[in-house]
């Protein structure tokens, strides 16, 4: 893997977890919303992410090559992995040949969808709330500050991570750039 693959996966994950910490804030912010666009009381929503590349096998594909030489013949990558052999891929658009062998550079993450949670949420008696229906109980949304709390924190986490890994990246792009004498 080059080292502009590598930082294109790293961004990828800054993405993805950027938008994951959007719709949690957004879950946080509608934690007591009973009126939603669509009538009801605030539906939680959830991020789904998929790897990028995933139609050509993607990192999975790479690393059961990379990591299983009986696999080879089987793998979505040929009959041979084409960092393994020490090739260096020439790029056409998305797809990149190595050694005659396509695979998608396009690695890395990508948020598939954001869905809403349609758990029902918790049912208060509060005959004075607006929203209270006929019995006296009001719908309320779907959202566990502690939940959303520790989705925060893993995002945030997996945020600083993908960041740590492109500052090691531009170091070591850097540190070459030196010993090149550029």
């Amino acid at each position: 893997m080059s080292f502009f693959n590598s930082m294109n996966t790293s961004a990828s994950g800054l993405t993805a977890q950027s938008v994951r910490l959007d719709i949690i804030a957004q879950n946080i912010a509608n934690v007591d919303t009973t009126r939603a666009a669509h009538g009801g009381p605030y539906m939680r929503q959830t991020v789904i992410f998929e790897e990028r590349g995933h139609q050509m096998g993607g990192f999975a594909g790479v690393f059961e090559a990379l990591t299983n030489p009986a696999s080879l013949s089987t793998s979505p990558l040929g009959t041979r992995p084409p960092f393994a052999l020490g090739l260096s891929p020439l790029s056409m658009g998305n797809v990149v040949t190595a050694g005659g062998v396509p695979f998608d550079a396009s690695t890395g993450v990508r948020v598939r969808n954001i869905v809403p949670d349609t758990t029902p949420g918790p049912r208060v008696f509060d005959p004075t709330h607006p929203d209270a229906d006929v019995y006296g109980y009001v719908s309320r949304p779907n959202v566990n500050i502690v939940m959303e709390m520790t989705n925060m924190i893993s995002a945030s986490r997996a945020y600083e991570a993908n960041m740590t890994s492109i500052n090691v990246t531009r170091s070591m792009i850097n540190r070459t750039m030196e010993m090149s004498g550029r």
